[in-house]
C-alpha cells in the first residue's frame, strides 16, 4: 500500500521544515510514503528549506490559484492509494500514517478515515484537544467535528466523487467531508490522536471570519439548497463580532443587532425563516422586552 502525503504551501518557511520532518518520520517498512509539496511561489525561506531538506522531498514553486488549487494539483501529481492532506504549518503524530494504513487495510468498506488531533501553537506545544467526534453525517451539518490533518481517503474517493471544490477559499475541506458524506461514502473514526494542527492570530481562517463564514453559508446554499440555522446564527454572530465579545451583560442594541442579523442572513441564504429559527430568537425577544 502506498500513501501520498500533498501538502500545500506559501510563505510558511518558519513552520515548513517541521512539517516535512513530521512526514519523513512516519517511515515505515510496510508501506511507501511519497511526500509532494506545491509551493505558491514563495518569497520567504521556504524554497531553501525545501531544497535542503533530508531525505528529498518532490516540490514545486510556481504561482497558483490558491491552497484549493495546490491540494488538487498535488493529488494529480500522485498515485498513492491513500491519501492525506498536511498543510504546512500542521505536523503528523509519530506512527500516525501506520496508524492509518493499518485501519484501512482491516476496514476495506471504509474509504475516509480521520482521527483525534490538537490544536498546536507557534511552538508545536499542544494548548486544547480538537473538538472530534465519531461519524455522524447529520451531526457534522451541524459542526466541524473533523480535524482536516488527521483525515485520509482512498484515491478511489477521488476517483469516484472528484477533487475539491477549488471556487471555495475557507472551507474547501468541510465541503469536501459534507459532499462525501452526501454521496454516501464510508467514513472511519480513530481514537487516538494523529495530528496537530496550529492555531495562531495570522492563520487563514483566523484572519477572515466573516469570509469564512459567508462561504460555509454559500456552500451549504449549493450543496443541500438551504443553510443550517446553527451557521446562519454562527454567521450573525461574527458580524457583529468584536462589540458582541465586549457587551457584558450584552446591552439591547447588541441583542437587536444580533436577532436582526440572524433573520438578514435567513432571508438571504433561505427565503424564509424556519420555525426553528422563530423559536429560537423568542428569548432574545423577550429579553428585550423586559430591558424596554
Amino acid at each position: 500500500m502506498k500513501v501520498s502525503v500533498v501538502t500545500p504551501s506559501y510563505q510558511q518557511g518558519q513552520f515548513i521544515e517541521r512539517t516535512l520532518q513530521s512526514v519523513s518520520s512516519q517511515a515505515h517498512p510496510d508501506f511507501e510514503i511519497e511526500h509532494v509539496v506545491f509551493d505558491g511561489g514563495s518569497s520567504d525561506n521556504t524554497v531553501e528549506v525545501l531544497k535542503n531538506f533530508r531525505p528529498a522531498v518532490r516540490w514545486v514553486s510556481k504561482k497558483d490559484n490558491g491552497q484549493t488549487d495546490a491540494v488538487n494539483q498535488g493529488i494529480r501529481a500522485t498515485d498513492g492509494d491513500i491519501i492525506g492532506w498536511l498543510n504546512s504549518d500542521d505536523v503528523y503524530y509519530p506512527d500516525a500514517i501506520a496508524t492509518v494504513v493499518a485501519y484501512f487495510k482491516a476496514n476495506p468498506d471504509i474509504d475516509v478515515v480521520y482521527g483525534m488531533a490538537d490544536h498546536i501553537d507557534l511552538d508545536d506545544v499542544a494548548f486544547e484537544t480538537y473538538p472530534t467526534e465519531p461519524w455522524d453525517f447529520e451531526r457534522l451539518q451541524f459542526t466541524c467535528f473533523i480535524c482536516q490533518p488527521a483525515l485520509f481517503f482512498r484515491r478511489r474517493v477521488v476517483e469516484q466523487h472528484g477533487a475539491l471544490d477549488d471556487t471555495l477559499n475557507y472551507c474547501m475541506d468541510y465541503g469536501y467531508w459534507l459532499r462525501l458524506g452526501k454521496a454516501g461514502v464510508r467514513f472511519g473514526y480513530i481514537e487516538k490522536k494523529l495530528a496537530g494542527s496550529r492555531l495562531y492570530a495570522d492563520n487563514k481562517t483566523l484572519g477572515s471570519r466573516v469570509k469564512v463564514h459567508k462561504e460555509i453559508n454559500d456552500m451549504f446554499k449549493k450543496l443541500f439548497g438551504k443553510v443550517p440555522d446553527r451557521w446562519l446564527f454562527n454567521y450573525a454572530h461574527v458580524v457583529i463580532g468584536e462589540r458582541l465579545d465586549a457587551s457584558v451583560p450584552r446591552s439591547k442594541l447588541i441583542m437587536l443587532e444580533l436577532a436582526s442579523r440572524s433573520i438578514l442572513a435567513a432571508l438571504r441564504w433561505n427565503n424564509e425563516l424556519t420555525e426553528e429559527m422563530k423559536q429560537a430568537l423568542l428569548p432574545w425577544v423577550s429579553s428585550l422586552k423586559d430591558k424596554s
